[in-house]
């Protein structure tokens, strides 16, 4: 797990122009920008140069933040295809494969070191077959995180998920499994098309924190502030976690793998795991 994990992952099209300077600028903790979906066919050759410019081009002022960026890459050889292009960018965290496959996973990986990039991946499992490989996936040289696209997904099955979300639950708690089991960081709260009904939109990022996910994938800046709420720890629970883990260090440190602390109960590794996402998650 990273020094810091973001709470946001704030999606802005490619060939938005002045919306990627608006996106940097407001308080997601990464930003997306997509090169797939959100780019008409005809367009993404464009949207490609446009999207390598600005990153040139604002390179000094991103330059010194934690913030991270990211850029959504086409499946297969186009994928390649915005590799090439973006390849000089500076400051960029990685790429987010849409409609990952574990080929795609695999030729984009071996490329990133042809060129000697430092890029991490954050695959976008959108498919059965994605979401079915996703032990394998998560295993993959330089994948970070994952991230689960539902409406891909239930376009593909024909799955209609009612107000629970329960229709998808087996999706996400597999994604949340093979993250954990691989040792990589939890995987990214699924995109919401609700914009308007803070509400609904809150009760779901909470439903999705409650699955195992940290963080959520947004589309508009108006659902950041709920993101922020749900995966925000109080002070206090930072202080309680960082308490934890410096007796538990000293534990460890002495011989021992677990230790009691003064309310009597066991402390061990398994409580540490959850401690460490804690103070991960807690702003600086």
């Amino acid at each position: 797990m990273t020094a810091s994990i973001p709470r946001s992952h704030l999606y802005v099209p490619g060939n938005a122009g002045a919306r990627l300077g608006k996106a940097w600028a407001s308080d997601a903790d990464a930003v997306i920008i997509d090169l797939e979906d959100a780019v008409p066919p005809a367009e993404k050759p464009a949207a490609r140069r446009a999207v390598a410019d600005w990153l040139a081009s604002t390179a000094g002022q991103r330059s010194g933040t934690n913030r991270e960026l990211w850029v959504r890459v086409n499946a297969g050889t186009e994928g390649l295809t915005d590799v090439e292009t973006l390849a000089g960018a500076a400051g960029l965290t990685g790429l987010v494969p849409a409609k990952a496959t574990v080929a795609d996973l695999r030729s984009l990986a071996a490329e990133l070191d042809r060129r000697g990039l430092d890029w991490r991946l954050s695959p976008l499992l959108e498919t059965p077959g994605a979401v079915l490989d996703a032990r394998v996936v998560a295993g993959l040289p330089r994948v970070l995180r994952l991230q689960i696209g539902e409406y891909d997904l239930c376009a593909a099955t024909g799955i209609q998920p009612g107000a629970s979300e329960a229709e998808t639950a087996w999706a996400r708690s597999w994604v949340v499994f093979a993250s954990s089991e691989a040792g990589i960081e939890p995987p990214v709260g699924p995109v919401s098309t609700v914009v308007r009904d803070e509400a609904v939109f809150t009760a779901s990022t909470e439903r999705a924190a409650r699955q195992g996910f940290v963080g959520r994938a947004c589309i508009h800046p108006a659902q950041l502030p709920a993101v922020h709420a749900v995966f925000t720890p109080t002070p206090e629970a930072v202080a309680r976690a960082a308490a934890l883990l410096s007796a538990y260090d000293a534990a460890i440190a002495a011989g021992s793998g677990a230790y009691i602390d003064e309310t009597g109960h066991m402390v061990d590794e398994a409580l540490a795991r959850g401690a460490r996402r804690i103070v991960a998650l807690a702003r600086r």
